[in-house]
């Protein structure tokens, strides 16, 4: 098997290369640098340079493979809709092109994007994108399947591990120019995490077993309390640990309140079952006390 992976150089991305290659699985990695180019060559994959949104060279990619893994997504918060309908555009070139194949698709959204009183699970569904920016690369892949496109959600929680980038450096940024380590209220709101190895072999699961089931969730720990991860950070940084009220928040996490309230409680059962997916790696605390000071 031949895979097209977007963002080959990403967090994400890179771990689910190294996954495949490990596996014994040819991959052909999109990346827009030439560093990028140079890193992801030394990983034993093949190489296409360009950008996500050029629709000629992401066809060039999904027709010369035999499934294509997308993890590409823009993270600048500042045009985070546009962001989400370019994922959009993406996953339908994507289906424009596989059409007819059976070729597996594999898109990326995130368990953060649903709410319920219980454990999400890979049964719910997002609300309409009109509300839920992210929500648009879901549509998009249930599109997909209805065209008859062998198309599969990962819905990741924060994701955690060496070369970290995403929320957790950002709140540990945000503490310390802030000099204390925060929380809002009682702290009690829980973050659902997955080691960036487990999350990549799930990936592989999908394009291995191509099951009925179309939603998958790589949780491996269901929901860790916000002031959990406070309190590690105070410990690691000696930062106090501060409990902010709700303008105290506005405050300290600025743009990333939405984020650092969030109550993400989310299942993997299902997926587990479905796939015989296992999370191998140490958990989210552990691993900020241990790798990200």
């Amino acid at each position: 098997m031949r895979v097209f992976v977007t963002g080959a150089s990403g967090f994400v991305g890179s771990a689910v290369v190294n996954d495949l290659i490990a596996a014994g699985i040819e991959v052909l990695g999109l990346v827009r640098s030439q560093a990028s180019a140079e890193k992801l060559k030394d990983s034993g994959a093949q190489i296409l340079m360009g950008d996500i949104n050029d629709p000629e060279i992401i066809r060039k990619g999904a027709t010369s493979c035999d499934a294509v893994i997308h993890t590409a997504f823009n993270h600048d918060f500042s045009r985070y809709k546009e962001s989400c309908e370019d994922d959009r555009k993406v996953i339908e070139i994507f289906t424009d092109a596989l059409i007819g194949t059976q070729k597996p698709l594999v898109i990326t959204s995130g368990v953060g994007i649903l709410r319920s009183e219980k454990a999400i699970t890979e049964d719910d569904t997002p609300t309409s994108s009109a509300s839920v920016p992210r929500a648009a690369s879901e549509e998009a892949a249930l599109e997909a399947r209805s065209k008859g496109v062998n198309a599969y959600i990962v819905r990741l929680p924060i994701v955690h591990g060496k070369d970290d980038h995403g929320f957790i450096p950002i709140v540990i940024g945000m503490d310390k120019e802030n000099e204390q380590s925060g929380y809002i209220g009682d702290g009690l709101n829980r973050w659902p995490g997955v080691h960036r190895k487990d999350a990549a072999s799930l990936y592989r699961l999908i394009l291995e077993k191509q099951p009925e089931q179309a939603v998958f969730h790589p949780v491996a720990e269901e929901g860790i309390h916000f002031k959990e991860i406070a309190r590690v950070i105070s410990e690691n940084t000696s930062l106090p640990l501060k409990r902010l009220t709700e303008d105290e928040a506005e405050a300290h996490f600025t743009w990333f309140k939405h984020f650092a309230a969030m109550d993400g409680y989310a299942s993997s059962e299902k997926t587990q079952k479905v796939l015989g997916w296992k999370p191998q790696q140490i958990g989210l605390l552990e691993d900020l006390s241990k790798n990200y000071f």
